[in-house]
């Protein structure tokens, strides 16, 4: 019996002894730096908020946060590399709606579907458009644009940073909302776009706060309406959409924390929770709204509704528009 018993304790002691070094590593998460992908150049406005964002996060959990900037293929290059990632918790995307819900509809040889290969974590902010028009088009009022172009439907021009970009569909869902019709003109980039509607070569543009409130300020651009739910604070005097006219209207450009599918579920609660106390600092915030966003903080299961709701809509304005892309 003594030897029978003594077997049994040397055999739980050695459990117990080995159980202990897997429990720490767990509890030690983040024990290495973290890799926050982002599918865009450095030096943007969502880089700088990136930044801003991995900081605090890394306040939050306690380990360093490496922010790795790997543009191209529209986003899909990041978001294939962090889909392939082992799903440890080391290494997380910040993906918008480009990548996430649009490009699925636009690229027939995607390596990843973000949909099947990514877990939402939190949703960061959502980021409102503005619809502004130049010198070509002399009103002050979204509903005077919209009699315009109803008056004289594809005789109006429109730019965007590029086919298919948030602009291009931006301003798809708003002719979709309103019954306009107005024709497009493709640039690279916002800036070249941006500088043909203030010359008045193109009549108007739906484009991101940053990048035009600056030629708001100048009087060289009129702003008609936010495109999001609620107004800015880079631009308060600009009304919503739906107090200019249109409520059934509204898109954004948001981006939102994502890890490789099957993260362990500890993990998962360790970033939601860090990304959630992120999320109520002031200098973060504060940088949220100067990018003409509203910090979210949606998270888990809501999130991935959130993003399946958006790739049907982008999906039905991608179709009906006849969009297609040579990649």
């Amino acid at each position: 019996m003594r030897a029978d018993r003594r077997a049994f304790l040397l055999g739980a002691s050695a459990a117990t002894l080995a159980a202990p070094p897997r429990l720490r590593a767990e509890e030690r998460y983040p024990s290495r730096p973290i890799a926050l992908v982002l599918p865009y150049a450095a030096g943007g406005g969502t880089d700088a908020i990136a930044r801003v964002f991995a900081k605090a996060l890394e306040e939050g959990l306690g380990g360093a946060i490496v922010v790795e900037n790997r543009p191209g293929a529209a986003g899909n290059i990041a978001t294939d590399a962090v889909s392939a990632a082992k799903p440890d918790g080391y290494t997380l995307l910040v993906g918008n709606q480009g990548p996430m819900v649009v490009n699925p509809h636009l690229y027939k040889n995607m390596k990843s579907d973000p949909e099947q290969t990514l877990e939402p974590i939190i949703l960061i902010a959502n980021a409102a458009l503005v619809i502004v028009v130049g010198p070509s088009l002399k009103m002050t009022m979204l509903s005077e644009f919209l009699d315009e172009a109803k008056r004289r439907p594809d005789a109006l021009t429109y730019a965007s940073a590029s086919n298919a970009s948030a602009s291009h569909l931006a301003t798809l869902l708003l002719e979709r909302a309103t019954g306009i019709k107005a024709r497009h003109v493709a640039y690279r980039g916002a800036a070249p776009a941006l500088n043909d509607v203030v010359g008045g070569h193109v009549d108007f543009m739906v484009t991101t706060v940053p990048s035009v409130t600056g030629l708001i300020a100048g009087g060289r651009v009129t702003a008609l309406a936010v495109t999001g739910p609620a107004r800015v604070a880079a631009l308060p005097d600009v009304p919503t959409t739906a107090e200019a006219g249109v409520p059934d209207y509204t898109a954004s450009a948001w981006y939102g924390l994502l890890a490789p599918k099957g993260l362990a579920a500890d993990v998962r609660a360790r970033l939601e929770s860090a990304a959630r106390e992120a999320l109520r600092r002031s200098d973060l915030l504060s940088r949220i709204k100067d990018d003409g966003a509203i910090a979210s903080g949606l998270s888990g299961e809501a999130f991935a509704t959130f993003m399946a709701v958006e790739r049907k809509r982008w999906g039905a304005v991608i179709r009906d528009a006849n969009i297609t892309l040579n990649e």
